[in-house]
């Protein structure tokens, strides 16, 4: 029998922790996976401060065998994975933690995709390139922003090429996430906002995106609704431990809308920014944010009205294309209000590039489910916007 309609896809880990000491299961959750030896993938910083030995004092109290792994960087790369794969096989693991926000967990997906499959990480690159199960990853989460913890999305830099490689396949799933919002009080200010747009975008993206369904709808509505009420109060005070929670569910409902959903060209476009200067991904979205969904907003003007409403914005009265404009004026000042620079002008970017990375933001396959079609011409006018 033949339907009309496509077929969508639903996908996310199997066990999924939340709230206030959920850090203190992680034990729980290696050893559900058969886990002995375990790789904890994290950044110098959460090394030095201590959380990554705190990690490690659970799991040792669990009986697990531990070694830590800190070369995660900002906009991990190639060759972060590499020095992962390398510590993993060395040490003789069988599983990874990562322990941080989307750097972290992406690394750690890249190690254990290629530790998995062999290869290099180059040769994952698309949709679905691999073949064979990753080593099992529990993803403990300690930023509002990415979602990386729960989904098939992982964003390696190839430093050759200077372009940041979408690897999008279902076994990059963690097998377990954690999301503590007591590991998020101490993250600063100026992060705080960066992931928070960030998950904003990732909300706001799959509600507009091609692939949208009734499902991705739900979580993509109130994460932006959650966000509006919510990301004000934690970056003016990271101890407000409501706010933190609720940003925690906010990115969680955010990834969940986008790793089925999927994204579009601000992605497309901020993994240009990313791979090319290395610029912190969050402050790229949430400057391309705006500009870009004024270009989408014709597509599907209903929707804006519908994102509008869930700013809390109060939009009676107006016509469809006057209430969507509300939702584009509302990211503006959300963006604003928590310290988001106004333009790229600021992070250096040079217009000399924006051909070349507008080449490849089309290329980039967070772009393919964009609501509005867009030319080369397109791209590098909303570059030049953007500024």
């Amino acid at each position: 029998m033949a339907y009309a309609d496509q077929v969508f896809s639903y996908f996310m880990p199997t066990v999924n922790l939340m709230g206030a000491g959920a850090v203190k299961q992680v034990g729980v959750q290696v050893k559900n996976q058969g886990g002995k030896k375990v790789l904890i993938v994290t950044d110098a910083f959460l090394n030095k401060f201590g959380m990554a030995g705190d990690i490690k004092a659970i799991l040792e109290a669990d009986g697990l065998e531990v070694v830590i792994f800190d070369g995660a960087q900002p906009n991990p790369t190639d060759l972060n994975v590499e020095a992962g794969l390398k510590a993993f096989k060395d040490n003789g693991c069988d599983t990874i933690v990562s322990l941080g926000g989307g750097s972290a967990h992406d690394c750690a997906k890249g190690v254990g995709i290629v530790a998995g499959n062999g290869g290099k990480i180059q040769d994952y690159e698309g949709v679905d390139q691999s073949t064979k199960p990753m080593v099992p990853l529990i993803a403990i989460n300690t930023t509002a922003g990415t979602a990386s913890e729960m989904t098939r999305f992982c964003i390696i830099t190839d430093t050759s090429r200077k372009v940041k490689m979408a690897i999008v396949d279902w076994r990059c799933t963690p097998s377990a996430s954690i999301n503590d919002p007591v590991l998020m009080v101490n993250m600063p200010a100026g992060l705080t906002a960066a992931t928070g747009m960030d998950a904003l975008t990732h909300a706001i993206e799959a509600y507009v995106s091609v692939a949208a369904t009734p499902v991705t709808d739900s979580a993509a509505l109130h994460a932006i609704k959650l966000i509006s009420e919510n990301l004000r109060g934690a970056v003016a005070n990271g101890d407000n431990f409501e706010a933190r929670k609720q940003m925690a569910y906010a990115q969680f409902l955010g990834g969940m809308a986008f790793n089925n959903a999927s994204l579009g060209i601000v992605h497309g476009m901020a993994h240009q920014l990313g791979g090319f200067y290395d610029l912190p991904h969050g402050v790229c979205n949430a400057i391309l944010l705006p500009h870009v969904e004024k270009f989408n907003m014709l597509s599907n003007p209903n929707r804006f009205v519908d994102i509008a409403k869930a700013f809390g914005e109060n939009v009676e009265g107006l016509s469809t294309i006057d209430a969507a404009e509300v939702a584009i004026n509302a990211i503006k000042r959300l963006s604003q209000d928590v310290g988001i620079p106004s333009g790229l002008a600021a992070l250096n970017v040079k217009e000399k590039d924006f051909k070349l990375m507008a080449e490849n933001a089309l290329k980039d396959a967070c772009s393919a489910t964009n609501p509005r079609k867009a030319s080369l011409e397109d791209v590098i006018n909303i570059f030049k916007d953007a500024m």
